[in-house]
């Protein structure tokens, strides 16, 4: 007899290739379309898991967790990010957590760039009159936009994207600054030309920009506060491709709103879906819906990741790429 195969619950519909290799290797349900599933249908099919499959848009918190019986092993998740999954409740109850770290690297800190980019020299603004029709032809002051090349990057979190928004910048010959838990390794650090900024409130009195790359955690929830906001220049801008909860979303809106920062790119934001409608009416924002990693590289690679880590765990090995408290 075969060894039984493990069963799999998938939220949400994954790229084509990784749900069949998923079904080629395992007992698949996929619960949701190009949506999640309701809260509900999760409970419900929790149970009869082995190994869940979550995106970011579901919440595993602990009652989830307490419902899902004893049979529930490994949460693989699809993705980096995971403050949507109460990772301590799940280690109590013996199931593992694993994420996909490094595939997203490149990709978002593209997004990042490209964000700076568009606010400091008003892409949106120019690309409005052209969609509208109401362009009137070159001037010597339209739409004029600042340069990156000798103005300072603030990098809060220089973990892995925030270390290739470091490369990219460079390249444009930004000065790089950054705050982080600890000090980078002198061989990490001294290629990036980065000047470590032990203190956040210095990091964000010398930035021209500031870019969020830190994970949200309980000690990252408004890392960048109303306080925190008011050391930073007026002509200065903020860009976040990380999470929106780390930013207090009210306080930048107010602050934008009243002229005292220059501008803003956000992929992310504090409520989910629930953006700000203020943000939306301002001139000097770009707002993009979560697409920092939008690539169908880096979907496909996360996809194999989450192939790995599983076939590891139904191998009867730790997955390579399991989250440990020490991470958050």
């Amino acid at each position: 007899m075969p060894p039984k195969r493990l069963s799999v619950v998938v939220t949400r519909r994954l790229p084509a290739p990784i749900e069949a290799r998923m079904a080629e290797l395992f007992d698949l349900r996929v619960l949701g379309g190009d949506k999640s599933p309701d809260r509900a249908a999760l409970i419900e099919a929790l149970p009869e898991a082995d190994i869940l499959v979550p995106t970011i848009t579901d919440v595993i918190d602990a009652p989830m967790l307490a419902g899902a019986g004893d049979r529930l092993k490994l949460i693989a998740n699809y993705g980096a990010g995971v403050d949507h999954i109460d990772v301590a409740t799940a280690r109590q109850r013996g199931i593992l957590v694993s994420n996909t770290p490094g595939v997203l690297t490149e990709d978002t800190a593209d997004m990042g760039l490209a964000l700076m980019l568009a606010v400091l020299r008003r892409m949106t603004e120019g690309m409005a009159q052209m969609q509208q029709g109401v362009w009137e032809g070159w001037a010597p002051d339209a739409l004029l936009g600042t340069r990156l090349g000798g103005k300072t990057l603030g990098i809060l979190g220089m973990g892995r994207i925030g270390q290739a928004m470091a490369r990219r910048a460079r390249a444009f010959g930004m000065d790089i600054h950054y705050h982080n838990r600890r000090r980078l390794h002198s061989g990490l650090e001294e290629p990036l030309e980065a000047t470590w900024q032990e203190r956040l409130d210095a990091l964000c009195a010398v930035s021209d920009v500031i870019s969020v790359n830190c994970p949200h955690t309980p000690s990252t929830f408004h890392l960048l506060n109303a306080r925190r906001l008011k050391l930073l220049k007026p002509t200065a801008v903020v860009v976040n491709t990380s999470r929106g909860e780390v930013i207090d979303e009210n306080a930048l809106t107010r602050m934008l709103r009243a002229g005292e920062l220059a501008g803003a790119g956000l992929d992310v934001y504090e409520r989910g879906q629930g953006v700000n409608p203020r943000l939306r009416e301002l001139p000097n924002v770009v707002l993009l819906p979560h697409m920092g990693s939008a690539t169908r590289e880096a979907r496909l690679e996360m996809g194999e990741k989450v192939l790995i880590n599983m076939q590891t765990f139904a191998d009867g090995h730790r997955p390579p790429d399991q989250v440990v408290p020490s991470m958050l």
